[in-house]
């Protein structure tokens, strides 16, 4: 994949031992002047980023600086959620501005979504070798 990267599938164990293969990206998050490391999930069938509230706050993220969003749908309907910008840097990669919707909910993983992490990077899976690429977007002449 040109200018991409390759990430093997994180394992992932259930309450009942069982073992799964999760789409988990390394990178980092950046606001403020503050910056931290962090995993994503991957999920395409995801409408939005969804960014976890002590993850916003980790970084120095104020709630009450950022707007209210529409409500998210799913498990976290009942979840006030605000949107935020943030700078993502994935390995070598120029950083990106990816837009999240930061909720009060503190047992939801990061989740990279159409908006607009998957608008950003063309991603391949190949869950049965184990791993993925990426790339970021490439321009039109």
């Amino acid at each position: 994949m040109l200018d991409g990267l390759r990430f093997p599938y994180s394992v992932a164990r259930t309450g009942y031992g069982e073992t799964l293969l999760r789409p988990r990206l390394p990178f980092v998050l950046a606001y403020g002047g503050r910056s931290v490391q962090t995993m994503g999930l991957l999920d395409s069938g995801a409408d939005v980023n969804v960014l976890p509230y002590r993850l916003g706050t980790d970084i120095g993220a104020l709630w009450t600086e950022h707007l209210p969003l529409v409500r998210l749908s799913g498990n976290l309907a009942q979840i006030e959620a605000r949107g935020i910008i943030l700078d993502a840097t994935i390995g070598h990669l120029a950083p990106v501005r990816l837009a999240f919707a930061w909720t009060r909910a503190e047992d939801v993983p990061l989740i990279l979504g159409q908006v607009n992490f998957f608008a950003e990077f063309d991603v391949c899976f190949y869950r049965a070798q184990g791993y993925f690429e990426l790339r970021p977007k490439v321009l039109a002449p």
